[in-house]
C-alpha cells in the first residue's frame, strides 16, 4: 500500500507518549507486592515491618477486599492462604512514596506451612495426562491413519527428541497499572494488549456494570503475549485504590514478571518422520510433553503446526501435560508455532541429510495439495515462492551440503534454512469513522498499539477507502469508551480492527457520495464485523515464510554468532511496508535470541526461575544481529478479508530458531537438539 512513518513516532521519541505508569492523578500513592518465598504451602501469618507513617496499608488474604470469580484463578489475588507457586503475591504494601512502599515490602515477614513441591519436568512423570484440548481450542490429539505401520514400512526413519526450556516475554515496559475510584466508577491505565478484556474482568471481580469501568491503554511498550490477558497488577492496583481511597500506581518489578505474567512453558518434543529415499514423507508424528500450573491449565499447542505443513499418508500429533507447582504458562509470541516448528524443521533438516537432498528441495517435494489433517483447501499457500525467493536472495545455490567444511581460520561457517507458518486469525470488532466539517476524518476503535504501528495502518486503511491523503485522518485508540476492539494478539489486530475500519469507511463514503452538505457536527458511521468474520472459514488460512541463516562457530571457545538472517514471507497484502518490515525483522531477531541466548532454568530446590532479570536472562541486542533482512512475495488472497492481510507480528519468529540451529549443524557437523545452542552443547570441536 505505502511506506508511511509511524503517526505516533515523534510522541514516542520526545516522551510525549503516555504509558500506564505515567499518569500522576492528584493524591496518587504507590503499591508494591510481596512475593511468596515458598513454592507450595500455606500462609500462617504476615508480620509487617517497622512502623512507618508513610505506609497506608498492608493488605493480606485476611483483610483484602473479596473478589468475585472471573474464571481465572491467577487473578484471585490475596483471596486465600494457599500458595501455589513461588513468587505468588501474598501481601501488598501501599505507601505515600515508591521508596516507602518498596522498603516496607522488603520488611514484611511471612510465616508459612511449607509443603514438598514438584517443579521438575521429566518424561516418565507419574502425573502426565492427556488434556482435552491445547491452547487456542485445538484438539489435543489428531491421528490420521496407522502411523506405526506407516513408519515401520518407511525406507528412512528419523526419530529425534528436541527440548526447549522456559522462555520469558520481558517487554521493555514492565506490567503497570494506575487505578482510581470516583464514586462507584473505576478508571485504570493498564499496560494491556486488550482493554475490553481488562474491563470485563475488573467489572466481574468488583461486581460492577461494565460501563462503570474505563480502561485506558493508549500506548503499550511491548507485550509479546504477556499482556494479552489481565494480570495481577491491575487487580491489585484497583483493590488497593478502593481500600485507601486514593489513586494507586503499581509497576511490577522486572524480577517479579516471570512469576506473575506468564511465560512460554518448557517442551519435550519427539518427532518421527518416515520417508522414501526420494525424501517424500510417508509417516509423520509430533508428540509433545509440557507442563502447566496447579492453578490453571495452559497447554502449549506445539504439535499443531505439524498438522499444516507437509504431506504425509499417515500422521499422529499429540499433547501431554503435567500439573506442577510453577507459575501458570501463557501466551508468548507465536505460542505453539515457535517451539513446535523448531522441532519439526530441525527434523526436516535431519531428513534432508539422511536423504542426501538439499533442504529447500526436500520441503518443496513435500508440499501438500490441501491442509493435511483437515483436508480443507488452502486459501493461498505461498511457501514454495518464499523458499525459492529466499534461496535466490540469500545466495543458497552452490552451497556445499557437507557439514564442517567451510572454515575461516579458527571459525567454522555454515548456513541453514527453515520454513514457518502462522494461522490467519480474525476477531469481531467495531469502528466508527466520522467526516468532520473542516475536511478531516476521525477514526475511533479500541485497538491496542503495542509498538506494531496499528495507528498508522488503520489510518492508511481509512484514507485509501475514502480516497484522501492520510494526513487528513485522525486516529483514536486505546480506551474502552471507544468502539469495541479485539485483543492485540494472534497476529490478528490489523485484520480484525482494519476490517471494521474498512467497513465503516466504505459506508461513510457511500453516504457522502450524494454530495449533500455535512451536518454542523459532522457525519459518523459505525460498523461491526460480528457477522462478517466467519466468511472464508471453509478454507485453511495461513501465512507462510522461509528463513535463512548464516552462523560462525569459534572452534576455540564454541561461541556461536549469527552473521546473517534473511526471511521471505507470504502474508497476504502488506498494508504498510515500513511497519511490516519492522515487525518481520523484530520477529526474526526474537527467534535468533531464542536460538542462541535465551535460557531460563527452574531451580528444583527453591521452585523458582533462576534468571529473573535482563542481566541473567539474555536477549539479543543490535550487536547480536548485524544483518537482518525481511522481504515478502506478492500475494492476493480474497478469502481472508477485504484487506487481504494475514498478520505479520508472529510469523517472523516461527522458523528462525530452527534455521539458526540447522546452520550450526552445517557449520560444525554437530546436531544440537536443545535450545539455546551454546558451547556446552556443541562438545569438542575440531581445532
Amino acid at each position: 500500500m505505502t511506506d508511511h512513518v509511524r503517526l505516533e513516532g515523534r510522541d514516542k521519541v520526545t516522551g510525549a507518549a503516555r504509558y500506564a505508569d505515567d499518569p500522576r492523578p492528584p493524591g496518587a500513592v504507590h503499591a508494591c507486592p510481596v512475593p511468596a518465598t515458598v513454592a507450595r504451602g500455606e500462609v500462617l501469618a504476615v508480620h509487617p515491618g517497622e512502623a512507618d507513617p508513610r505506609v497506608l496499608a498492608v493488605l493480606t488474604h485476611l483483610d483484602a477486599p473479596r473478589l468475585a470469580d472471573a474464571g481465572d484463578p491467577t487473578l484471585a489475588v490475596l483471596q486465600s492462604a494457599r500458595v501455589a507457586h513461588r513468587g505468588q503475591v501474598v501481601a501488598l504494601v501501599v505507601a505515600e512514596t515508591l521508596q516507602a512502599a518498596q522498603h516496607a515490602a522488603a520488611g514484611v515477614r511471612v510465616e508459612y506451612a511449607e509443603e514438598p513441591h514438584d517443579v521438575t519436568l521429566v518424561a516418565d512423570h507419574p502425573g502426565v495426562y492427556a488434556p482435552e484440548e491445547a491452547n487456542g481450542g485445538h484438539p489435543a490429539d489428531r491421528v490420521r491413519g496407522d502411523f506405526e505401520a506407516g513408519y515401520a514400512a518407511a525406507e528412512l526413519r528419523i526419530d529425534a527428541t528436541y527440548r526447549i526450556g522456559p522462555l520469558h516475554n520481558h517487554p521493555m515496559e514492565p506490567h503497570a497499572s494506575t487505578a482510581a475510584w470516583q464514586g462507584g466508577r473505576l478508571t485504570v491505565h493498564d499496560s494491556s494488549q486488550g482493554g475490553h478484556g481488562v474491563r470485563k474482568t475488573l467489572a466481574t471481580l468488583f461486581g460492577l456494570p461494565e460501563d462503570q469501568v474505563l480502561v485506558v491503554n493508549e500506548h503499550v511498550g511491548g507485550g509479546f503475549g504477556s499482556k494479552g490477558t489481565p494480570r495481577p497488577n491491575v487487580v491489585l492496583a484497583a483493590m488497593a485504590a478502593r481500600v485507601v481511597g486514593r489513586p494507586v500506581r503499581l509497576a511490577l518489578p522486572r524480577a517479579q514478571l516471570p512469576a506473575l505474567v506468564g511465560h512460554r512453558s518448557p517442551t519435550v518434543q519427539r518427532v518421527r518422520l518416515g520417508a522414501g529415499r526420494d525424501g517424500r514423507i510417508e509417516a509423520l508424528a509430533h508428540e509433545i510433553l509440557t507442563r502447566t500450573s496447579t492453578l490453571k491449565e495452559f497447554v502449549e499447542q506445539a504439535a499443531v503446526p505439524a498438522r499444516v505443513m507437509y504431506r504425509s499418508a499417515v500422521s499422529r500429533t499429540t499433547h501431554r501435560v503435567v500439573r506442577q507447582d510453577v507459575p501458570t504458562p501463557s501466551w508468548m509470541r507465536a505460542p505453539g508455532e515457535a517451539p513446535g516448528m523448531f522441532a519439526l524443521e530441525s527434523a526436516m533438516d535431519e531428513l534432508a541429510s539422511a536423504c542426501g537432498l538439499d533442504p529447500v528441495e526436500l520441503r518443496l517435494r513435500n508440499e501438500p495439495g490441501a491442509e493435511p489433517d483437515s483436508g480443507r483447501p488452502f486459501s493461498s499457500r505461498g511457501l514454495p515462492a518464499c523458499l525459492r525467493e529466499g534461496a535466490r536472495r540469500f545466495g543458497w545455490a552452490g552451497r556445499d551440503p557437507r557439514p564442517g567444511v567451510r572454515r575461516e581460520g579458527r571459525l567454522l561457517v555454515g548456513t541453514g534454512v527453515a520454513a514457518s507458518t502462522y494461522p490467519v486469525l480474525i476477531a469481531p470488532s467495531s469502528a466508527e469513522v466520522r467526516a468532520e466539517p473542516g475536511g478531516g476524518y476521525l477514526v475511533r476503535v479500541n485497538a491496542a498499539d503495542i509498538g506494531t504501528g496499528a495507528r498508522t495502518v488503520l489510518a492508511l486503511v481509512a484514507a485509501e477507502v475514502l480516497a484522501v491523503p492520510v494526513e487528513r485522518v485522525r486516529i483514536e485508540v486505546g480506551r474502552t469508551d471507544l468502539p469495541y476492539g479485539s485483543v492485540a494478539g494472534g497476529s490478528s489486530g490489523t485484520s480484525s480492527w482494519g476490517w471494521a475500519v474498512h467497513e465503516a469507511a466504505t459506508r461513510l463514503r457511500e453516504r457522502l457520495a450524494g454530495g449533500a452538505p455535512l451536518p454542523a457536527r459532522g457525519l459518523s458511521v459505525r460498523a461491526d464485523t460480528r457477522e462478517l468474520v466467519g466468511r472464508g472459514t471453509e478454507f485453511a488460512r495461513h501465512a507462510f515464510g522461509a528463513q535463512f541463516a548464516e552462523v560462525q562457530v569459534d572452534t576455540d571457545s564454541g561461541e556461536v554468532r549469527r552473521r546473517r538472517l534473511l526471511g521471505v514471507f507470504a502474508a497476504g497484502r502488506i498494508l504498510n511496508d515500513r511497519t511490516a518490515r519492522s515487525q518481520l525483522v523484530g520477529g526474526m531477531v526474537m527467534g535468533a535470541s531464542m536460538a542462541l541466548l535465551e535460557e531460563s532454568t527452574m531451580d528444583p530446590g527453591f521452585g523458582d526461575h533462576a534468571e529473573r532479570d535482563l542481566g541473567s536472562y539474555h536477549v539479543a541486542v543490535s550487536a547480536d544481529v548485524p544483518d537482518v533482512q525481511a522481504y515478502w512475495v506478492e500475494e492476493e488472497d480474497a478469502h481472508v478479508s477485504p484487506l487481504g492481510s494475514k498478520g505479520i507480528g508472529e510469523i517472523g519468529i516461527v522458523g528462525t530458531a530452527a534455521a539458526v540451529a540447522n546452520a550450526v549443524h552445517h557449520a560444525t557437523g554437530v546436531r544440537v537438539r536443545e535450545l539455546p545452542v551454546v558451547s556446552r552443547r556443541l562438545g569438542e570441536l575440531p581445532a
